[in-house]
């Protein structure tokens, strides 16, 4: 490959660490952009090795269980880490000590001490870790923060977000570690908030210029659960920023029907509607029609690479993810979630098996989004102790 210069460019050897499940997306992303001369797949980390069929289109890749000792032996200039939440601090930092930079799979660690132990630990080894939040690659986020910066909608009052996804009870049981606050003893944190629709948390985090661990003064949360698992599956929290703007973010896995995530940008004259995995936008204010657009995207192992052979700058860098760590924090901390009453949810067939729907929880998703309510502020059926506060 050349560069814009002139000059030849080595491909970067990558290692997956986690090709299976959601890392099939990154497997086929590292196949993209080899495609396009950018990196090489150099190894892949799984318990059970890959076959034939799933390596297609790969030229001979080495393979191994041993994270460790692949890093060493394939030389590899950038990790890709997709594994459990609980094994992604000693991960990312195994790879760190073979000068490899980090790619990151959401959320970067399930407690706020794993976090800061991580991100300073590659810091103090020079090299460069950027967090999966893709949301936060959509060029949609800057383009929002540039109308709420001009006063485009007035008054920043507050940001609501809202996710409502149906997921089978299947899903809980595809992992040791699904379902679960602690494994072991470990904290792995798994929940709506924490995993699944933790880009709905990023990005409201995102949209009201809060993202760093300095920007959140309390949380208050929330946690629920219908199926029969430790973490919560329906959940609500409020943020408040260092700057006085609440953000509430309301989630379900128990959704009556699944519907596409997005947030909301509340200002004195108008509002932004984000719907992060499509980037699109629709701005509604005073004395304007709406107006609908739809944004590009930045990949974020793409721009890693540009980051480590030139001097484009991280998308989402550890530190910008800090404000989401202290919302994991503040689940983390939180008492575990009430089991919902058999009244208040029902099983309904779904594509791998029943699943439990929580009756009526898509309206009170988009009503907390809407008004930045808590679901024990609003017309919730149930009237259970949920709430937890931290500073």
């Amino acid at each position: 490959m050349s560069n814009t210069a002139g000059t030849v460019r080595t491909p970067l050897p990558v290692v997956l660490a986690g090709a299976r499940g959601h890392g099939r997306s990154h497997l086929l992303n590292i196949g993209r952009l080899e495609r396009l001369g950018l990196v090489r797949l150099a190894g892949v980390c799984e318990l059970r090795p890959l076959d034939a069929a799933e390596l297609d289109g790969f030229d001979a890749t080495e393979q191994s269980s041993d994270f460790d000792a692949l890093m060493a032996s394939t030389g590899a200039r950038i990790a890709v880490i997709c594994t459990p939440i609980q094994t992604h601090a000693d991960l990312a930092l195994t790879a760190a000590r073979h000068g490899a930079h980090v790619l990151l799979e959401k959320p970067p660690a399930p407690s706020y001490a794993e976090f800061r132990r991580m991100a300073d630990g590659m810091a103090a080894a020079g090299v460069a870790c950027q967090i999966g939040f893709q949301s936060l690659g959509s060029h949609a986020v800057p383009a929002i923060r540039q109308v709420i910066e001009s006063g485009g909608i007035g008054e920043l009052l507050g940001v609501g977000a809202a996710g409502a996804w149906v997921r089978d009870e299947a899903y809980f049981r595809r992992a040791p570690w699904a379902g679960r606050r602690r494994l072991d003893g470990i904290d792995v944190v798994d929940g709506a908030l924490t995993n699944p629709l933790a880009h709905a948390v990023a990005t409201a985090l995102a949209l009201a210029g809060s993202s760093r661990a300095e920007d959140v003064e309390h949380v208050e949360a929330e946690l629920l659960r219908a199926n029969a698992i430790e973490a919560d599956d329906t959940s609500c929290v409020r943020i408040v920023t260092t700057a006085g703007t609440p953000l509430t973010v309301a989630a379900t896995l128990c959704a009556e029907r699944d519907a596409e995530p997005y947030v909301v940008v509340h200002g004195s004259r108008g509002r932004i509607t984000l719907w992060y995995r499509q980037d699109r936008v629709l701005l509604q204010r005073a004395g304007h029609g709406p107006e609908e657009t739809v944004h590009g995207r930045t990949d974020l192992l793409e721009n890693l690479v540009g980051h480590v052979t030139g001097a484009e700058p991280l998308r989402v860098p550890p530190e910008e993810t800090g404000a989401f760590m202290r919302v994991v924090e503040a689940i983390r901390l939180s008492p575990d979630p009430v089991a919902l009453p058999d009244a208040y949810w029902h099983t309904e067939p779904g594509a791998s098996g029943p699943r439990r729907v929580v009756d009526g929880i898509d309206g009170l998703v988009d009503t907390s989004a809407y008004s930045l309510s808590l679901y024990s502020e609003l017309d919730a059926p149930w009237k259970l102790p949920t709430r937890a506060e931290t500073p």
